[in-house]
C-alpha cells in the first residue's frame, strides 16, 4: 500500500531531537506555557518573517482568535472561499458572524478576487483568503476598496506552512494568518496546534489574552476569554520538525516535479496549475479528472495506492452549511471541480518508485473507463 502521507518517515528524522525535547519537559514539568513554546513561537515568527507568533490550541482556534482580535462580531459578514475546509468558516461561524461563500478561479482552484468584490456589502468586516494545497492565495489582486472599507484581511495558512508569493512567506499576508499544525500539515505536530502569526504587537497581545481566559496575569481578568494554547510537548516536536521544514518543501517539489513529467499528456487528466509569482510547498497534489472520479479512485486504491478527494462536497452543499449558501448552480467552479479532485500521494520520503507506481495506477484507472 501506498500511503496518502507516511508520517513514519518525518519521525525516524527528528525521533533523537524529540526524545530529548520531552525529557526536558517530564523533568521539569514545564507543560504549559513552557520555554519550548516561547523559543518555538520566536522560531516560527522568523520563519515566517513577521514580528510577532502566538501558539494556540488548533488551526481553528488560530483563524477564530484572529477574527475576535480584529473585532470581528454579531451582525458582521465575512467573506471566504466555499473550496475550503469546513473550519475556516466554522471560526467566522463562531466568531459570531456570517460567512459569505464565493467561488474560486478555475486554474489553481484560489479564491477569485472578482467574486470578493462581488460580495462586499455594509456589512462586511473581513475576508479570509485560503492557501490551498500548499500555494498562496492572491492577496495582491484583493480589491482594493478593502483598505477604505475597513474590511481585515485575515490568511488562513493552515496548507501553506514555507509557500511563498512574490518572495513573501506564507503566513505574512494581512493582518494576521491563522495556521494548522495538525499532524498531516507540512509542519505537523504530534496531536493538534495552531498559531497565529502577525506583524501587529497589540494584535497579537489580544489574541494571546483570549487564548488564557483574557488574563495576562494570574486571576486578573480583563476580557472574556476561553483556553487555547499550544502544549508545550507539541512544541517540542514542532522545534524539531521546523529546522527540516525546507528540506522536507524541497522534498515535496521534487515529488510534484517527477508527477507532472510522469502524467504530462495523459488523456482525461488536468494537472495542477501555480499562480506566477507562486512558490508552492505541495501539502497536496491534487489532479482533476474527466472521467467519474470515484470510480478511478475505487480503481486505484484496488491496486494498493492511497489516492483520496479534498474537498468531495463545496462547503455551500454541505448540510451545516446550507444556511449560509444559495444551493445547487450558486458556485458552478467550486461545483464542477468537487466533482473532479483527486489528491495522490505525496510527502517527504517518496520514492520514484512509489510515485511511478501511482501515475501508472491513475493511467490505468482512466484508461479502464466505464469498463
Amino acid at each position: 500500500m501506498i500511503p496518502l502521507v507516511d508520517l513514519s518517515i518525518q519521525h525516524q528524522q527528528i525521533a533523537d531531537d524529540v526524545e530529548a525535547g520531552f525529557a526536558a519537559v517530564l523533568s521539569t514539568g514545564d507543560f504549559i506555557g513552557g520555554k519550548a513554546v516561547a523559543a518555538f513561537e520566536q522560531e516560527y515568527s522568523q520563519f515566517v518573517g513577521v514580528r510577532a507568533c502566538v501558539g494556540v490550541g488548533n488551526g481553528t482556534d488560530a483563524l477564530e482568535m484572529a477574527l475576535r482580535a480584529v473585532g470581528v462580531g454579531p451582525g458582521d459578514e465575512v467573506v471566504l472561499p466555499a473550496n475550503t475546509f469546513i473550519a475556516t468558516a466554522e471560526a467566522v461561524i463562531r466568531a459570531g458572524a456570517r460567512p459569505v461563500l464565493v467561488d474560486v478561479d478555475d486554474a489553481a482552484l484560489l479564491l477569485d478576487p472578482t467574486a470578493v468584490e462581488e460580495a462586499l456589502t455594509e456589512r462586511t468586516r473581513a475576508v479570509i483568503p485560503v492557501d490551498l494545497y500548499g500555494q498562496v492565495a492572491p492577496f495582491d489582486q484583493l480589491p482594493p476598496s478593502l483598505a477604505e472599507r475597513g474590511v481585515a484581511v485575515i490568511e488562513d495558512a493552515a496548507q501553506s506552512q514555507g509557500a511563498t508569493r512574490h518572495g513573501r512567506c506564507a503566513g505574512s499576508f494581512g493582518v494576521a494568518a491563522g495556521t494548522s499544525f495538525y499532524p498531516g500539515k507540512n509542519l505537523g505536530a504530534y496531536g493538534d496546534g495552531g498559531a497565529v502569526t502577525t506583524d501587529d504587537e497589540e494584535l497579537a497581545t489580544r489574541v494571546r489574552l483570549l487564548g488564557a481566559h483574557g488574563s495576562a496575569t494570574k486571576y486578573e481578568h480583563t476580557h472574556v476569554g476561553f483556553n487555547s494554547r499550544l502544549d508545550t510537548i507539541q512544541a517540542v516536536v514542532l522545534r524539531a520538525k521546523l529546522r527540516r521544514l525546507h528540506q522536507w518543501n524541497a522534498e515535496r517539489g521534487e515529488a510534484a516535479a517527477l508527477y507532472a513529467r510522469l502524467l504530462e499528456g495523459t488523456p482525461g487528466l488536468r494537472l495542477p496549475v501555480v499562480l506566477p509569482g507562486n512558490e508552492p510547498v505541495w501539502h497536496l497534489y491534487v489532479v482533476r479528472i474527466a472521467s467519474p472520479r470515484d470510480e478511478v479512485l475505487g480503481r486505484m486504491r484496488e491496486q494498493g495506492v492511497g489516492a483520496s478527494v479534498h474537498y468531495p462536497v463545496p462547503l455551500h452543499l454541505t448540510p451545516a452549511m446550507r444556511d449560509y449558501g444559495h444551493g445547487p448552480g450558486s458556485l458552478p467552479v467550486c461545483e464542477r471541480a468537487a466533482d473532479e479532485l483527486l489528491s495522490l500521494p505525496i510527502f517527504p520520503g517518496i520514492t520514484q518508485r512509489q510515485q511511478e507506481r501511482v501515475a501508472q495506477s491513475l493511467r490505468d484507472a482512466l484508461a479502464s473507463g466505464g469498463d
